[in-house]
């Protein structure tokens, strides 16, 4: 289930951006059952055990999908952040740009491949794998 603060936010998009978000928001949901959602920063993101997992907003490029760790995915489409963080991400402009299987694949990466973003100030900016936080 999509929830109604994102259903908001993707449906003040244009059109098309709308349908590609609505199907980023289902899948993520599908995939991620456990996670929170927030507004976070004015753009939905997905959180596990409160550390921000995947989130998506509009760019000047179009609507980028992006994982907080996806860096370490190993993912050759997934565009890497600007490696102070482990972030990665994919910018879509239609709806039918969107593979749900390998968005799936990413998706079950993002639940076992994290870096501790929660406790980043905690630790005055040095970002640890998360069984190396524990």
């Amino acid at each position: 289930m999509v929830h109604k603060e994102i259903v908001q936010y993707n449906n003040a998009l244009t059109k098309e951006d709308t349908k590609t978000c609505n199907l980023l928001a289902k899948e993520i949901s599908a995939h991620l059952p456990k996670a929170e959602y927030k507004i976070w920063h004015r753009r939905p993101v997905w959180f596990l055990e409160g550390n921000p997992i995947v989130g998506h907003s509009r760019v000047k490029g179009g609507l980028r999908l992006m994982f907080w760790s996806g860096a370490d995915f190993n993912e050759p489409t997934l565009e890497l952040g600007t490696l102070k963080f482990k972030d990665a991400s994919i910018t879509y402009n239609s709806v039918d740009e969107v593979d749900t299987v390998v968005l799936k694949r990413w998706l079950t990466k993002a639940k076992k491949i994290q870096w501790d973003y929660k406790n980043i100030v905690k630790r005055k900016g040095v970002l640890l794998k998360i069984e190396q936080a524990k």
